[in-house]
């Protein structure tokens, strides 16, 4: 019966990289460590370089920094503690801690979709729209866009972690993964609603998501079309690296997901899987400043102005 798992599991057992030869645990750790402080201050360059200039204070930028909020508060419930199970023994962790994990990765995980809707929106409406620009994106609605992608994380992330931790749990609890995730936890589950409650719980983890990525798609048909109108080869230039930071990091968000959550099953090892799970909660927060950073001239400017400012004060 639902919710039994409460008395009958107290905690359960990262998997995570256990089957990796000890001699390469360290060598993962030291590559995982570098990339997370790298995430970390990539992102807190660009918060900074926004706060400070005041040139980019502007609702592109306004989101750009709650995407980068968003990043640094995804990886830290992830990371650290992968980075832990690579130098320890025990690998256990409780159900509650193991239910937080899953909530608090979901709610910044679909915080950062919606932003990048968010910016897909603010994008579409610079180009298709600019007149009427200053008015739709006012300083308020762009607060009211991004308080309604944080609460909308956070309901999703509430959705999705209740009814996984209603489910009975029996078959085992060695979950096979670094963190508690959903799926990996999804085949613990037994019982006679399990089959239609995992259905249920997967496409509400799933349709929010290409809900996200139909309207971002949506609003670069438009923005596509807009561009085609512009009469000079150097205005459509112009107007179109306005978007390509956010297409790119769109594009790396989205591909990734789709590698790791759509290949067929049995089709990889449990190195491999493992592997590629990390390209979408280290490696992809990893690439995000530097898309964002190397793509936005205006950016790039001002961390580099930034850092040689304080090099040689």
């Amino acid at each position: 019966m639902p919710g039994q798992n409460f008395s009958a599991m107290s905690e359960f057992v990262l998997y995570g990289f256990s089957a990796f030869p000890q001699q390469l645990l360290p060598a993962l750790f030291l590559l995982y460590l570098l990339m997370y402080l790298f995430t970390l201050l990539g992102n807190l360059l660009i918060m900074t370089a926004v706060w400070t200039e005041l040139r980019l204070h502007t609702p592109m930028y306004f989101f750009l920094c709650a995407l980068s909020t968003s990043e640094i508060l995804f990886t830290v419930v992830i990371t650290p503690r992968m980075l832990a199970d690579l130098l320890s023994t025990g690998h256990s962790i409780t159900f509650v801690a193991c239910a937080s994990q899953m909530f608090f990765s979901f709610t910044f995980g679909y915080a950062h979709s919606f932003l990048l809707m968010v910016m897909g929106y603010d994008r579409y409406v610079a180009i298709c729209h600019p007149l009427h620009y200053s008015v739709l994106m006012s300083p308020a609605t762009c607060a009211h866009l991004v308080a309604w992608s944080c609460a909308g994380g956070s309901v999703m992330g509430m959705i999705v972690t209740l009814i996984v931790f209603h489910l009975t749990f029996c078959e085992s609890n060695v979950i096979h993964h670094f963190f508690c995730h959903l799926f990996p936890l999804l085949k613990l589950a037994c019982g006679a609603e399990t089959a239609s409650v995992t259905m249920g719980v997967i496409l509400v983890f799933v349709i929010p998501l290409i809900v996200c990525l139909f309207l971002i798609i949506l609003s670069y048909v438009f923005i596509v079309v807009a561009i085609l109108k512009i009469p000079s080869a150097e205005g459509r230039h112009k107007t179109f690296s306005t978007c390509v930071s956010h297409l790119t990091v769109v594009i790396v968000h989205y591909g990734f997901a789709s590698i790791i959550y759509l290949k067929p099953k049995g089709l990889y090892s449990v190195y491999s899987d493992t592997l590629m799970s990390t390209t979408y909660t280290v490696f992809t927060p990893f690439l995000s400043p530097i898309i964002f950073s190397l793509r936005n001239k205006e950016l790039k400017n001002t961390i580099n102005k930034s850092f040689y400012r304080k090099l040689f004060s």
